[in-house]
């Protein structure tokens, strides 16, 4: 049960109060009911509606074939699910190439998803949308380093090693935070680098696979708990090995069944025995 059930939930500047107090902000993906059912019991300030769902839900090699419907659709599970954490929902591939475009994405998001916040991809190039978006009054988390969408661009590998790619990372942070970002994601950017980005933003920076040195860190739900007995990330810690649990007990489920130990009259309703005999009777009557 949600130990956060009638809170008002946190918005963005509840979360800007706590990083200006000097409070690190811990983050994790959320993709359904259930789960954020169960971020609503600690106390975790706020969640992200990933389009890493279209991973480690929907089974696809990347987050490219992940609709608008579909984190529309996931983020009012998650909303309905949590009343306390902020939520914030990713912006899917090719849903804000423009002002309009990103306009209609965004609007959607809040209007029938009901997040607090929105997160897309990009540097100085997606800053004029970024403005914009502030400016209509939708609050922006930017993402920096690693951006899953350019996959096919910028491959899987840590981003930022080289001097010039570093420099441009500033800059791309730097100029989210001018259109108004109030918080930036860094994926796998070298913690060196991250540190000196969170030393020259004034917004909280949100790492993964970036350091110490961030304001905060987000992971994805899957790899914390132990989700799945593939490879663990690097820049993730198993905090659980739920798989293993899970595939535990659906085995003791399957032996009990097999042996009639399950289910039980414990797990069982029962009847009088002349109501039985009479409902037969009738059936037999139909018959």
């Amino acid at each position: 049960m949600s130990v956060h059930r009638g809170e008002r939930r946190l918005t963005v500047q509840d979360l800007l109060r706590q990083h200006a107090a000097g409070e690190r902000l811990p983050m994790v993906t959320c993709y359904d009911y259930t789960s954020a059912r169960i971020v609503d019991r600690t106390s975790i300030p706020m969640v992200l509606v990933g389009d890493s769902l279209g991973m480690v839900v929907h089974g696809h090699d990347s987050t490219l074939p992940v609709m608008l419907d579909d984190m529309v659709r996931h983020t009012q599970m998650v909303v309905r699910g949590c009343d306390r954490p902020l939520v914030v929902s990713d912006l899917p591939f090719l849903t804000y190439a423009d002002d309009a475009t990103a306009l209609h994405s965004a609007g959607r998001l809040m209007a029938e998803g009901g997040c607090g916040s929105v997160k897309l991809e990009g540097g100085r190039a997606v800053a004029p949308v970024v403005r914009r978006l502030v400016e209509t009054g939708i609050p922006v988390m930017g993402h920096l380093g690693l951006t899953p969408q350019s996959v096919h661009q910028l491959g899987l590998r840590v981003q930022g090693k080289d001097a010039a790619r570093a420099a441009e990372l500033v800059r791309d942070a730097l100029a989210l935070q001018d259109a108004g970002a109030w918080a930036v994601v860094l994926e796998l950017v070298p913690a060196p680098l991250a540190a000196a980005i969170t030393e020259r933003l004034d917004i909280p920076t949100i790492g993964i696979g970036a350091g110490p040195g961030c304001d905060g860190e987000v992971q994805v739900w899957h790899d914390v708990l132990g989700l799945y007995d593939e490879h663990v990330p690097r820049h993730t810690r198993r905090y659980a090995t739920l798989a293993d649990t899970a595939a535990e007990a659906l085995e003791r489920l399957a032996t009990d069944v097999r042996s009639r130990e399950f289910p039980t009259a414990a797990q069982s309703s029962t009847m009088p025995d002349d109501v039985l005999a009479e409902a037969l009777r009738r059936a037999g009557d139909l018959a």
